[in-house]
This record gives structure tokens, sequence and C-alpha cells, in this order.
């Protein structure tokens, strides 16, 4: 046998804002990582949209480069996973292998008000079965609109050369040499349009949008064969042994593998994902913002998962920094937050784009309460992580209301999570221990590879490719139930005293 110290899979994590490829070897590290930015247009007001030729272009240059170090190295790559952005839409052609428009990015709104109109008729039955609403995501009503409209994707529909997939069937089909069309559960369910308890299409809801069943790309399992690369593409011929959506790969990655284990990522949102199992959550649709999901599918099997995120959490902090000019940076907040022990009953909302949870709000505000002459930057600063920690708090709280699964555990990741008072803040406003793995950034890439190498072939199992995560540091729970209650009861009056706001119409008024 091989030594697999000398053998690695090629890893690739294609983002909205980036691409990048590494190897990941069987002790678990990401080596030989590059990465190229990608951008998004947004030509008008809700049109959110993306070249994926140059998606590709980028993706491709990334791995050359990866691939390269490893012949330098002596590093034998033995297989390739894929993660991707999920419900992003990509339309092309067969003949040419160009993608004919502008593909839909997974945060455009432009059917919205559209679709909101099917909502009476569609949602009850769409919460049951695919678990998000008709405001979900518009890939299927977006690419019926183009087969009916647009010229080249009208010609390539009547020769029979279009391709319609999201952007994990746009590059397996670039990159296998048997130009495979196919797409995972965590993509396919994250397009609204999959009944999660079958584990198929949901064909009701994508007749009635006007889309043709026949272009559908085939639903293939996380891990699964996936066919070889091309050699001519890629020049290397390995299989392809794993494609999963980018959230996914993040919480497979961070070691969130058993029920009630939850994964919290802070980027620009909050996204806190709770493993439940392999029992689908029973009270799906309970909370409007909180989506249940399959979390991964090996082996014919199906873990699930309920996801919820605070829209505006890293993006506040940044916003105090940037608009406000209070601090300088991420790093001065949590260096001044660390000096005291309590806001002194300062509170910042960071909803600045609406409230998500528990119920959503979207012309919610946010604010600054309790304000006095004896509070200074300290309190502002530890003021502004105790409200991202309440956010990911009450997301936490949301999924583990559809799930009926208690929060046992959070794995925390993404740009924040290296500020140690945020993560303090979280385990004591929880109630729950939180962990950070260190290098959480590349936990994605790390995911996708145990995927494909939980085979046998690296790990013989997921949970023995986790064993070579490190153990991380552990936040503990400092804040006393009736302290931590007494908080968050003082958090949700907030809350529910600006949504009376917004409903009895005073910012209309204020304006006027």
């Amino acid at each position: 046998m091989l030594n697999k110290t000398r053998r690695a899979i090629l890893a690739i994590d294609e983002g909205t804002s980036g691409t990048r490829s590494a190897l990941v070897g069987a002790d678990g590290l990401v080596t030989a990582l590059f990465y190229e930015p990608l951008s998004v247009e947004t030509p008008s007001h809700g049109i959110v949209e993306q070249d994926a030729n140059l998606v590709l272009r980028k993706t491709l240059a990334v791995c050359h480069r990866t691939i390269a170090e490893a012949q330098e190295n002596g590093i034998e790559i033995i297989s390739l996973a894929l993660a991707n952005q999920r419900a992003t839409g990509v339309l092309w052609s067969t003949r040419t292998g160009e993608a004919l428009v502008p593909s839909l990015v997974w945060q455009d709104t432009r059917y919205a008000e559209r679709l909101a109109t099917l909502e009476h008729l569609w949602d009850r039955e769409l919460f049951e079965t695919v678990g998000r609403p008709v405001a979900g995501y518009a890939l299927y009503y977006w690419a019926a609109q183009h087969i009916r409209v647009t010229p080249a994707v009208i010609e390539a529909y009547r020769e029979g050369s279009l391709a319609f997939g999201t952007v994990d069937s746009w590059l397996l089909w670039h990159l296998s040499e048997e130009r495979i069309l196919a797409t995972t559960a965590t993509n396919a369910a994250a397009g609204g349009a999959f009944d999660l308890r079958r584990n198929s299409y949901f064909m009701k809801w994508i007749v009635a949008q006007g889309f043709p069943p026949e272009l559908l790309p085939r639903v293939m399992q996380e891990s699964d064969d996936f066919g070889h690369t091309s050699a001519r593409t890629l020049g290397i011929r390995v299989p392809i042994k794993a494609c999963c959506g980018d959230q996914h790969g993040g919480m497979i990655g961070l070691g969130c593998l058993d029920a009630g284990q939850a994964m919290c990522l802070h980027g620009t949102g909050s996204f806190v994902d709770l493993v439940t199992g392999e029992r689908l959550p029973e009270n799906t649709g309970r909370h409007e913002s909180t989506f249940s999901l399959i979390a991964w599918r090996q082996r014919h099997r199906s873990t699930y998962a309920v996801e919820t995120f605070a829209a505006t959490t890293g993006s506040a902090l940044s916003w105090s920094c940037e608009q406000m000019g209070w601090f300088r940076n991420a790093r001065e907040v949590g260096d001044l937050a660390s000096t005291i022990e309590d806001s002194q009953g300062l509170l910042f909302m960071p909803s600045l784009t609406g409230i998500r949870v528990p119920q959503p709000c979207t012309e919610a505000r946010g604010s600054v309460s309790g304000l006095s002459m004896a509070h200074d930057r300290r309190h502002m600063a530890r003021a502004i992580l105790e409200g991202i920690a309440h956010e990911a708090v009450s997301c936490a709280d949301a999924s583990a209301s559809v799930a009926e699964v208690p929060v046992r555990e959070l794995i925390v990741g993404g740009g924040l999570s290296s500020c140690a008072p945020l993560l303090q803040l979280q385990a004591d406003l929880g109630g729950i221990p939180v962990r950070h793995r260190p290098s959480s950034a590349r936990a994605t890439l790390r995911g996708a590879a145990f995927l494909a190498g939980s085979d046998g072939t690296l790990w013989g199992s997921l949970g023995e490719a986790r064993d070579t995560l490190p153990e991380g540091k552990l936040y503990l729970p400092k804040l006393s139930a009736d302290a931590r209650m007494q908080k968050r009861a003082h958090w949700h009056a907030v809350a529910a005293a600006e949504t009376e706001r917004v409903a009895s119409g005073y910012y209309r008024a204020a304006r006027g």
C-alpha cells in the first residue's frame, strides 16, 4: 500500500466572493492553498449576477497551481472533491461549453414580489415538503423565463443543447471527462424544490414555475462516483469522489457530525446549522427564517439539519468601524470589549437590514439603547459584540425549536471566530459550550475532502476523518441561569418593540 502521508485529495471551494483549491492529506492538514477573487454584478436593484465562464476559468487556474505544487513536492493526488456556493443557477450550451446568460446568484431577489403572490397557495406545502417557502430562491422560474424570451437560450433548448444546473453541475460537467450532468442533495435542496423525505425533485412546484423537467440534472449523493477528471482540462485524471454545498462542507470540516452539534459561521451575517441526525425535523415552518435541509448524503442515508441566519452581524460591526468611525477595526472592538465584564445596560441591536428571527420583519431598524454619561467606547464595543451574540443565540434557539433537538455544542468559524469576547458571550447567553477550532477558514475545503476520502482511501468514516481535527479552545458558560434569562428577556422585549413600531407605521410617518 502507498504511504498515505504522500497522498492527498484535491479540494475545491468555489464560493460567491472567491474560489480556492488546496490539498488535504490523511492528517487533515490543508496545504498548497491558492485563491482567486470573484465579483458579482448588480446592474439594478434586486439583480445579482455572476459570469459563470469566469468562475470556471478562475477555478481551473487555482487548481492548476495546486496540482503543480503537489507534483513539485512528490504528493500523489488520489481524487477530487468539490464544494460550491448553493442555489446559484447557470444555463449553458453543451455544444460550445459556454454559459449563455449571466448566472443567477443566490442573493438575487428580482422575482421575489412576483413569487410572493403564490405564497398563500404554496407555502404550507413547500415548508412540509422542501423545508422552505416560495420566497426561498427563484432558480427554476429564472431559467423558465430565459427559455421563454432569450434568443440564445431558446435556440439551444430547441436544438437539444441546453444544460441547466447550479454551480456544482456547471463545474462537474466541465471537470469530468464523462461530461456528467449532475447535482447533489445539498445543492438541489437549496434551490427550494427538492422533496427532503423522498430525496427527489418536487416536480409539482417545478412544473408550476414553467420549468421543463427534462433539463433537471441527476441528483447524486455528496459522497459518490462522479466519474473522472478530464486530463485535457485539469492536467490529471483522478476520480471525482465528492460534491457538496459550501455550508455543508464547512459543517463537516468543523466536525459537526452528530445530532445536537451546531455550526455557527460568522461572516457578513451569521449562519447557524444544527445537525438533527437521520430524522427530518418535525416542526418545519415553525419559524419562517429557519429552513430544513439535507446536511449530506453518504452510503444512501441522509443526515438532516436546520439552518437559521441573521443577515447583519459581521457587517454591522464593519459598519460601526467604517461608516460610523467608532473604532479603527474589528480587532480594536474585541480588545476594548475584553477590558470590561459588562456593557452596563447598553444594548446594540445589529438589525440594520431588518429582523429575521424569531419571525422576519424586513423593515425593522437597528438601534442603540440604554445610553448614559457613564458609558464609554469600551461599553459600546462590548454592546456590539453582545448584540451579535444575541443574534447568533436567537438563531440557535430557532433551529433547536424547529428540530426539537437541543444544541449541546456550538462550533464557531468564520471571520469573527477569533474574537474571544464574542465567543464567551455566545456561551454565556446561549448557556452552551462554544468551541473554536483553529484554521476554520479552511473548513469547507477540509469537509469536502472528508466526504471524498472517507470511503477507505484516507479514512474509514467521517468520524475517523474528524479525529484528525484539533480540539480547539472551549468556552464554557460563566453567566448564571437567572442573569442569562434576564438578558435574553430584555433583548426579546427590545426586538418586539421594534417590530411593533414597524407595524404601527412609525417609520412611514417619520418620513412624512
